[in-house]
């Protein structure tokens, strides 16, 4: 097992939020729907203890809301198979699967988030994934530093 990594996780609190993550069962989920490669890769490189931070996208203001926790690594996402899921994939094959998920588990919560404006303030971020401009990965890598000073401001 190599050393710990951290990642961030978008996903709009409309659809799942940290609140719903906190009441899933075992407080645990799977993260399926991811269609993009490079999310996918980072996911597949992902091992059980990496920490996520959990990120609001697509509300106002978006905001890092909290941490959990890899504790699966990447299976097939079985959404790409279900015609009647939005994200049914026709050209993916059950012997070839083309998507993949893991599953996470709630950490905690922020005593407050986070918000994108006040990330970008941060000089020790400026570098940060989430930062650059046209970013919009839904899964991103996260430095163990830039880890430490977001927790620390959490």
């Amino acid at each position: 097992m190599g050393p710990k990594r951290y990642w961030l996780m978008k996903s709009e609190p409309s659809t799942f939020s940290i609140d719903d993550l906190m009441q899933s069962p075992h407080k645990t989920t799977y993260w399926d729907g991811v269609r993009n490669y490079q999310a996918r890769n980072f996911m597949r490189s992902m091992t059980v203890g990496d920490h996520v931070l959990f990120y609001h996208s697509n509300v106002d203001p978006p905001a890092v809301v909290g941490i959990a926790e890899v504790v699966k690594t990447a299976y097939p996402d079985p959404t790409q198979f279900d015609r009647k899921d939005k994200h049914y994939d026709p050209d993916s094959k059950p012997s070839e699967p083309r998507w993949d998920m893991v599953d996470i588990k709630y950490v905690r919560k922020f005593a407050r988030a986070l918000t994108l404006d006040e990330l970008r303030e941060e000089s020790k971020l400026k570098g940060m994934v989430l930062l650059k401009k046209g970013s919009r990965l839904s899964v991103q890598p996260v430095s163990p530093m830039e880890w430490r000073h977001i927790t620390s401001l959490g």
